[in-house]
């Protein structure tokens, strides 16, 4: 049972975790809680020498453990290991994650910790159910292809959900026979950090996870250009990609799999349940308050359903309230910082200048922390940042249709393919939008991941390359090599 907890009395990892072991440094960047914009710790930033250590610990780590040439089997039981201990513990990394993040503790512990340990098992039972192959040539050679871990790759997981993308990221590696140097969001280090320690618990040897903490500028800078790492795996902004394949272009050519912004849509048509469609919505665009990815920013209505379906969602976004993340009734999240709060403010206010309606809510909440309403905007010009912009809130805007191809067009955004709802009861209907609609997951009558790991996540445009998730995500980080001998 998820219970509420005061914050004062957890006591947080302090350092970089390196070689099965913390690291202080000099705490430089001041961490607030975004419930309650409370300074209560900070963080080290590590340089290039901290990182270099990382790095070399997580290769010599390969070399004596024989983590890569071990049975398969024996990883897989060692990570397995490591998910009934994430399990057991799933009540201390709820807590560090909704006191740094914004996750609140009743989804923190059932969620994100429990999700977490799955991911663990799920890509442990790869470790020996994928490998290379033997394919036909010449009858007098013999042709296979090899598959074979990369070493040390590098990984960097965002704020807003960042228990759950450490497993994301640690989990196939690891399961490949990788070790991994990570570095977690600046703001939110403390659970990524308390994972790694039960990894060793677990048996994962000293050296293969390292965790590095940092910001961008520095620490991930110099994680993704380090010699050392062979391979880079990436959830953030797309401004952050880009800035990562141009960091790789410039220094050493390496194999990347980007997982970056949306704007995605969320189709109602007519003939969709109105109710579970607007129920969807809703938690499309406020779960984490509208801090995710993937979030369903863009609402695209029938024309003729309009009415009907405004009405619904506005009961379904009015039943969201705020609290703090370690309180156990909260299902409403802060925004993770004072300066994201006043970019989602600016947004809606330049909409609203320019002629866009404000259905709902549209400013900051009057309390201590960093809360903004659930947000509806209708009528927003097509060119306005409300409309084009990955905003990274609890806004959503909304577009009328009169039929199928215009709600297919108003669906396609010029910069982002990432996901994308669909609400009908036509089973035609939903086959023809699926098809029609750019974006890399299409649900439909529902908004989200569920928990079938073996779907991969990624998207179209300038929503990433490659797949976190499935079976994806295990072979991107394993390479091929291809044999031929003559016999």
């Amino acid at each position: 049972m998820t219970a509420t907890f005061d914050p004062r009395n957890v006591p947080l990892p302090k350092g970089h975790w390196i070689n099965g072991r913390y690291l202080t440094g000099v705490p430089l960047i001041e961490l607030l809680r975004p419930s309650d914009a409370f300074a209560y710790a900070a963080s080290p930033v590590a340089d290039d020498e901290v990182v270099d250590l990382a790095v070399t610990s997580a290769a010599a780590a390969l070399q004596r453990s024989g983590w890569t040439t071990c049975r398969p089997t024996e990883r897989a039981n060692i990570l397995k290991r490591w998910a009934s201990l994430i399990e057991t513990n799933a009540q201390r990394l709820g807590q560090l994650e909704s006191i740094a993040s914004t996750r609140p503790i009743a989804e923190s512990v059932s969620i994100d910790a429990a999700v977490t340990a799955e991911q663990i098992r799920f890509f442990a039972e790869f470790a020996d159910k994928e490998g290379g192959d033997v394919v036909p040539t010449d009858s007098d050679h013999l042709g296979m292809i090899l598959s074979e871990p990369y070493g040390v790759v590098g990984a960097i997981t965002p704020w807003n959900v960042p228990l759950s993308m450490a497993g994301w990221k640690i989990g196939p590696a690891l399961a490949a026979g990788n070790a991994i140097v990570l570095k977690p969001s600046e703001h939110t280090p403390f659970s990524t950090l308390f994972l790694a320690e039960l990894g060793t618990e677990a048996g994962i040897p000293a050296g293969i996870i390292n965790i590095v903490l940092g910001d961008g500028l520095t620490t991930g800078a110099h994680l993704v250009a380090h010699p050392g790492i062979a391979k880079i795996s990436f959830t953030g902004s797309t401004v952050a990609g880009g800035a990562i394949l141009r960091n790789i272009a410039g220094a050493q050519i390496k194999p990347v799999t980007l997982e970056l912004g949306g704007k995605s849509p969320q189709v109602v048509f007519a003939s969709a349940d109105i109710e579970v469609a607007a129920h969807c919505v809703a938690r499309g665009i406020l779960l984490n308050a509208g801090q995710t990815c993937v979030a369903g920013s863009r609402v695209i209505v029938a024309k003729t359903a309009e009415d009907a379906f405004m009405a619904a969602l506005k009961r379904e976004m009015s039943k969201h309230q705020p609290g703090l993340t370690w309180d156990s009734a909260t299902n409403y999240s802060p925004i993770i910082s004072e300066r994201q709060i006043n970019r989602i403010h600016g947004i809606v206010e330049a909409a609203v200048a320019h002629g866009a309606e404000c259905v709902l809510g549209g400013k900051r909440l009057d309390r201590t922390g960093y809360f903004f309403e659930p947000t509806i905007l209708a009528g927003v010009a097509a060119d306005s940042p409300a409309l084009t912009e990955e905003i990274f809130g609890p806004v959503v805007t909304v577009q009328t249709f009169s039929d199928e191809n215009e709600a297919y067009a108003l669906s396609r955004h010029s910069t982002y393919g990432l996901a994308a709802g669909v609400y009908t009861q036509d089973l035609s209907q939903a086959m023809r939008a699926v098809k029609q609609i750019e974006a890399g997951t299409v649900w439909v009558n529902r908004y989200g991941r569920s928990r079938d790991h073996i779907l991969p996540t990624g998207g179209y445009k300038a929503s990433g390359i490659g797949k976190d998730l499935g079976k994806e995500a295990f072979r991107s980080n394993r390479r091929q090599k291809s044999v031929l001998i003559k016999i």
